[in-house]
């Protein structure tokens, strides 16, 4: 059994990959920060089905504990799967603030920057020595990187840096046969920024082709397709999953 990290993965967009990649055959880590219950709601899930898999904290905000989290990947992966390796690693942690340029503190650009740039850089980093041949790396960028959106511009710079380092990645871990790609959401119906009130939805919807926000469950179908060998000649992309937003 090929076994996937997933970074996020007690709700949201994390969530939906963590269960449509156990539906798929993958065994899961998924990890959370600060919900516990959820993260193993969505273990339950899992191993009810007939899957494998595991729940482990981690603040990837705080590249000072990944080499403690490496040790607890490891022995996961011994005591549950009886492999030291992994299959697949989904960088997809993080969370929105929105502020106007002027208004946004450098406390909170260096935190934005720690969980969507930094994190999944040496997260991927300390984590690499396990992947296997043929692996598969999956990093959640955003269409803000795209589309200007007042209010996200410290979070869209960081996805868009996050968009570059797939490819370098991709150009990197080639000779090892690690594919890297990127997903980019558009307007999902999540809690990231406090989640979506009628009014906004019906803007979003309005400003999308196919008249709707997507669901998490969008989003997770085209990362968990990139994560096994449905996706094995896609490497160093950059796919939009938006519905046509903005076109």
């Amino acid at each position: 059994m090929n076994i996937v990290i997933i970074t996020g993965g007690s709700r949201g967009i994390g969530a939906s990959t963590a269960l449509e990649c156990a539906r798929r055959g993958l065994g899961v880590i998924l990890t959370y920060n600060n919900q516990p219950a959820k993260a193993d709601d969505i273990v339950r899930q899992i191993t009810e089905a007939g899957g494998k898999a595991a729940a482990l904290k981690l603040d990837v905000g705080d590249s000072h504990s990944f080499a403690k989290f490496r040790s607890a990947v490891e022995s996961t992966l011994s005591s549950i799967w009886g492999t030291t390796q992994l299959a697949g690693l989904v960088n997809n942690a993080g969370y929105g603030l929105f502020n106007p340029i002027e208004t946004v503190t450098e406390a909170e650009f260096e935190s934005l920057m720690n969980v969507h740039l930094k994190g999944p850089f040496f997260l991927t980093q300390a984590l690499l020595p396990l992947m296997k041949p043929g692996s598969s790396i999956v990093n959640l960028t955003s269409a803000t990187t795209r589309v200007a959106t007042a209010g996200v511009a410290p979070y869209a710079s960081f996805k868009g840096g996050l968009e570059v380092l797939t490819r370098y990645m991709a150009k990197e871990f080639g000779e090892r046969r690690i594919r890297v790609n990127s997903v980019s959401p558009g307007a999902i119906r999540t809690e990231l920024g406090g989640g979506l009130n009628d009014e906004f939805e019906a803007l979003l919807a309005s400003q999308t082709a196919l008249g709707r926000v997507g669901e998490p469950e969008d989003v997770a179908l085209v990362i968990a397709t990139l994560l096994t060998d449905a996706g094995g000649w896609i490497n160093a992309q950059s796919i939009e999953v938006a519905g046509g937003y903005i076109i």
